[in-house]
């Protein structure tokens, strides 16, 4: 039974970490809320936490699936000096692709091996194995890695040379957070102009304006004032900063990227670290 290391074991990481369980796959884990990582163990029979960084170097794969690149970095500092040469490391973090590519290079000084690997789908996605991965490295090294992934999404690609899988999940998430702040705008605007909600929402949905907010976002979490996607408006904010942040890089003015940075940095400042990402609607209502 071949030996994987998971490192994060939060809203998403822990139905992913479950998904490999499932599919056979020998786990050694690791999480900084000592009790998600006891509770996580006590469930999966066979797996083993990782009480150091000792502990993954029998590892032929390690997984980490982090809040961003800082801690990537410094969870990797402390890890890849016990990995054995040729072991994969797949980055499935929301991470800096700039410095995905940097920590590529330091690896390599190892002779191990980056993919980065980030995913989009959700919370009911990562548990039902049907996330969408987009992958950025060496195509030899996602043939490798395709096995692991697999387990945990149904929608694979390879996108490009490292790097290119965390930037193509950052521009995603600047697109969706853009679609869901012209949604909430909308909702509001249609309800001071005397429209029910819902009834804004329900015929967006069937004319072209249609998108992943209205569909699954609006009604479900936002009308509903739930707001409990499990996506934190913090780490979605950071993603569209990740995003803008490309574009004068690449030579792209990405002008709406600029502005929906600035819209999303300063709803969660205003909102606080715990917010959802749905409750945008609530700051674009206050505006």
């Amino acid at each position: 039974m071949e030996q994987v290391g998971f490192i994060g074991l939060g809203m998403m990481g822990a139905p992913m970490a479950h998904r490999l369980h499932e599919a056979g796959f020998a786990l050694v884990v690791q999480d900084a809320n000592a009790s998600t990582l006891d509770t996580f163990v006590e469930a999966h029979p066979g797996t083993r936490a990782a009480a150091d960084p000792e502990a993954y170097a029998r590892c032929e794969a390690v997984i980490t699936m982090l809040p961003n690149s800082d801690v990537v970095e410094a969870v990797l500092d402390r890890v890849a000096p016990q990995l054995a040469p040729g072991t994969m490391v797949i980055d499935m973090s929301s991470s800096d692709p700039g410095r995905t590519r940097a920590l590529a290079g330091r690896l390599a000084d190892r002779q191990i091996v980056l993919l980065d690997a980030p995913v989009s789908g959700g919370v009911n996605k990562a548990l039902s194995g049907t996330l969408a991965i987009m992958a950025g490295g060496d195509l030899e090294a996602y043939g490798c890695g395709k096995k692991l992934l697999a387990a945990m999404g149904t929608h694979l690609t390879h996108v490009g040379p490292v790097g290119a899988g965390h930037a193509l999940k950052a521009l995603n998430n600047y697109v969706s957070m853009a679609a869901l702040i012209a949604t909430a705008e909308a909702i509001h605007a249609g309800c001071a102009f005397g429209i029910d909600p819902g009834t804004v929402v329900d015929v967006i949905n069937v004319s072209t304006g249609r998108n992943n907010t209205t569909e699954n976002k609006a009604r479900q979490f936002m009308l509903s004032a739930s707001f409990d996607s499990g996506f934190s408006l913090a780490l979605a904010a950071k993603d569209v900063g990740i995003a803008a942040a490309l574009g004068p890089t690449l030579g792209q003015r990405m002008g709406l990227a600029q502005y929906v940075r600035q819209m999303a940095g300063d709803a969660s400042h205003a909102l606080g670290p715990n917010a959802d990402h749905t409750e945008m609607y609530r700051y674009v209502g206050k505006e």
